[in-house]
């Protein structure tokens, strides 16, 4: 493929406005603008390394079930706003795009409005640039405070990915990290393993996490590393949560693992006039 090939393109996805990223050497990204969510994303010469569920509901109001959504300004129940926070529920305007020979490149941007300030009372920008070429994908996510007065957010990115079978993946990289389990009224436990191997419900925040995680899922393997996120969370919800979830079919938890940089145990404050930025990169091997 010729950088004459590489594009970035207004397209519609499942009834919904998104854009499609081209990179000169064929790696290909779909991003919604309903949440600035990446739903799908294929490496050069590769196969479909995200999980986005078959049953995700594609109704203009609903969060979507896989890719890679935006988590802001709170991160699960940890605030008195909606689960997850707003960023993933709401249409984002397209910033800028570009190709270059190397790479294909997307900013989205989000900024307060009524909306936000009826349930988050202050003023911000958000914004969440995705990169594509070769084998990786690269997210920036920034946040600045436009306001006058400071404010406390959270922020994730809830990173689904397609696996062939779940309980034969090994997550390598955590061994001596603290980790709060919610499996188990969120006891602070130490991981003393050497590869966390996922054999029934997990849902574990790593507080203080490593840079650099590597998921081996038998002859494939992802590599992960995260700047500005002080945490990571691992996610499956095993057979008996799957089941609960009425957008996403019985048995796909094998079909998938989240691995997601976060800011999530102590919310990161932004004075007036702050900004703040985070990393997370993708590597498929």
């Amino acid at each position: 493929m010729t950088s004459t090939d590489a594009s970035v393109n207004t397209i519609d996805f499942h009834g919904q406005p998104a854009l499609e990223l081209r990179s000169p050497d064929g790696a290909t990204c779909v991003v919604s603008l309903f949440g600035a969510q990446v739903l799908s994303w294929v490496p050069t010469g590769g196969k479909e390394r995200l999980y986005l569920s078959p049953q995700a509901r594609f109704d203009g109001r609903s969060a979507l079930r896989g890719g890679i959504p935006v988590i802001f300004p709170q991160f699960a129940e940890r605030g008195s706003g909606p689960r997850h926070g707003f960023a993933r529920t709401l249409v984002w305007q397209v910033d800028q795009t570009r190709v270059s020979k190397d790479f294909a490149i997307a900013t989205l941007r989000l900024t307060d409005d009524d909306t936000t300030r009826a349930v988050w009372p202050h003023a911000f920008a958000l914004e969440l640039t995705v990169v594509i070429g070769g084998n990786r994908l690269d997210l920036e996510l920034s946040v600045d405070n436009t306001g006058a007065t400071a404010f406390d957010f959270a922020a994730a990115l809830h990173s689904y990915l397609r696996v062939a079978e779940v309980e034969n993946c090994r997550l390598e990289g955590l061994r001596n990290t603290r980790y709060l389990d919610a499996t188990d009224a969120d006891k602070a436990k130490d991981d003393k393993l050497d590869a966390l191997i996922v054999e029934d419900e997990v849902d574990r925040l790593y507080r203080r996490a490593p840079d650099t995680v590597v998921l081996h899922d038998g002859g494939r393997a992802f590599g992960f590393q995260s700047e500005g996120f002080p945490d990571l969370v691992v996610w499956n919800p095993w057979e008996h949560k799957c089941r609960a979830l009425s957008d996403m079919p019985d048995l796909d938890f094998r079909r998938m693992i989240c691995i997601e940089p976060a800011i999530a145990e102590r919310p990161q404050t932004l004075a007036a006039g702050e900004h703040w930025s985070g990393r997370h990169t993708i590597v498929a091997a």
